[in-house]
């Protein structure tokens, strides 16, 4: 019945590797020249009625189930089939979803009041026996495998109280607890549905409640969407959808300048520049939260030392590897976060390159000539090239790198959960909750999926610390301790905090660049 397996984040080892997401900009292509009319309206522009898009983050793992991912790639396309009671659009601004109003009734208690006529796509009533359902399933057997399991465990259960009102009884306190409702694990799915047809039937055929179903999967492929024509919300524009999942840069540009793609998910840094000067695209930069560092298994030698770790940290050059390789849209970062993330430290600097210092420490460690593995994705050529970057300037300082380009998805599946990923991994991630917790606790508390080895005891308490307040004076507090002493244990090399670049069609209007790679697609019209 549970047939999860691993399921994982936003790991951007998946696009380039690295760029996840995307935040502190709301830039959007100009709105239609027809004075906002839609294709349904008298006068209309003539549109469309199919709208391809190019996903370079690949399939979310073959299942479309909110529990089975914490993948990037799964809610970019899935925010458009599911909602979540809370909603976070591309303004980054929490609002009303199935969930019209919400307060804490006690310090312990968080009432939820629900939207009314909404219907799933198979025609099941939502209610709240739904949200009951869900979150029962998440807590239960069905979710002890799931990646998200580890985001709601502040929830002792979720009680009705009518058939419109549900009540989170909580063991413990969660500052962040509302933003997590809105995405991911917290989307609300239909119990009768499931049961009717089983979890592996409902991995590849899913039913929400959002303003697109889905009529067809192939994994590895592509999903088809279509407009769900009694859907609660802003109705779609463009009745059918075809996401199809090209990781690889080359194929990706070449089917979008043929036209075959009308959206393209991450523009190869190589091509920006033509685009931009050909009327025939529109290129959309948007920066965001998303995050890329070299992470290390600090049980493997020579990177068990902190000699050799912050000697590396010294010797890679991040500026010109943003400067060249990434065309310059990116920008460095101190702590694996972006610079809206609550928790970011603007005061701590990053590492200066500093190759005779790196020199020194190396020599020190007695590490001169050692050699260390490099695990990067083999589905992008930003990753291919920063990693060649990253052994040339390890080469430098007396260190031999041994590169190996994987699949993104069994890197971030299997290789770092299983230790497996030699010494040194280049790792992104989304930060899609705007808030270091998601990220802190996940990636640096022992015994985590994507932590096989770290374990610092002043960072578990600082981070049990933030976690254990609403007072965010407080949080910000431990946060900015926090901070400081992953810069004195180096667990990784924080590199650069993400730009996404996309490219559309100029044909395409309505839409607005994610910042956090979740699209939302109701507005998105294509010009014939």
């Amino acid at each position: 019945m549970f047939n999860r397996g691993i399921r994982m984040l936003g790991v951007a080892a998946v696009a380039m590797s690295l760029i996840v997401s995307g935040c502190s900009g709301n830039t959007s292509t100009p709105a239609p020249a027809s004075s906002g009319a839609t294709p349904s309206q008298p006068g209309a522009a003539a549109y469309k009625d199919k709208l391809v898009i190019g996903s370079a983050l690949g399939d979310p793992q073959g299942s479309w189930d909110p529990i089975d991912t914490f993948v990037v790639a799964w809610g970019m396309v899935a925010s458009n089939i599911f909602d979540g009671l809370v909603d976070r659009g591309t303004d980054l601004k929490i609002k009303p979803g199935l969930a019209t109003e919400w307060k804490y009734t006690d310090d312990k208690t968080l009432e939820f009041k629900l939207r009314q006529g909404v219907k799933f796509h198979n025609g099941e009533p939502f209610n709240a026996d739904s949200v009951v359902f869900t979150f029962d399933r998440l807590l239960g057997p069905e979710g002890e495998k799931s990646p998200q399991r580890s985001n709601y465990t502040s929830i002792d259960k979720v009680v009705k109280v009518d058939d419109y009102t549900v009540d989170f009884k909580l063991k413990e306190t969660d500052p962040v607890l509302i933003t997590k409702l809105a995405g991911y694990g917290g989307m609300i799915v239909p119990p009768k549905y499931i049961k009717e047809v089983g979890d592996a039937a409902f991995d590849v055929k899913p039913v929400g409640t959002g303003p697109y179903k889905v009529t067809a999967y192939t994994k590895d492929s592509q999903v088809v969407l279509e407009a769900y024509p009694d859907y609660w919300g802003e109705k779609a524009k463009t009745k059918n959808v075809v996401v199809r999942f090209i990781p690889e840069d080359a194929t990706r540009i070449a089917e979008f300048q043929t036209g075959a793609i009308d959206i393209m998910q991450t523009v190869p840094v190589a091509q920006v520049k033509s685009l931009e000067s050909d009327t025939n695209y529109k290129v959309i930069k948007v920066g965001g939260p998303g995050a890329t560092a070299l992470r290390f298994d600090v049980s493997k030698a020579p990177v068990d030392k902190l000699e050799v770790r912050q000697a590396i940290a010294y010797a890679i050059d991040t500026q010109t590897i943003i400067d060249t390789i990434l065309g310059g849209n990116a920008k460095r970062i101190s702590s694996f976060q972006g610079d809206i993330s609550f928790g970011n430290n603007p005061s701590q600097q990053p590492f200066a390159y500093d190759p005779a210092k790196a020199k020194d420490l190396i020599t020190k460690a007695g590490a001169t000539g050692a050699k260390l593995d490099l695990f990067f994705s083999s589905k992008s050529t930003a990753s291919k090239e920063i990693g060649q970057a990253i052994a040339s300037y390890l080469k430098a300082v007396g260190l031999e790198v041994v590169l190996n380009p994987v699949d993104p998805q069994a890197l971030s599946s299997q290789l770092i959960p299983q230790a497996k990923a030699g010494q040194m991994h280049l790792f992104g991630w989304g930060g899609w909750t705007l808030d270091f917790d998601n990220t802190a606790f996940l990636l640096y508390t022992k015994g985590q999926m994507w932590n096989p080895s770290f374990n610092d005891p002043k960072t578990n308490e600082l981070l049990v610390k933030e976690r254990g307040t609403n007072d965010q004076k407080v949080r910000e507090q431990a946060f900015q301790e926090l901070t400081a002493r992953l810069r004195e244990t180096m667990p990784d090399v924080p590199l650069y905090q993400s730009m996404a670049v996309w490219g559309t069609s100029a044909k395409v209007d309505g839409f607005t660049a994610p910042p956090d790679d979740r699209m939302r697609l109701s507005s998105v019209v294509v010009g014939k």
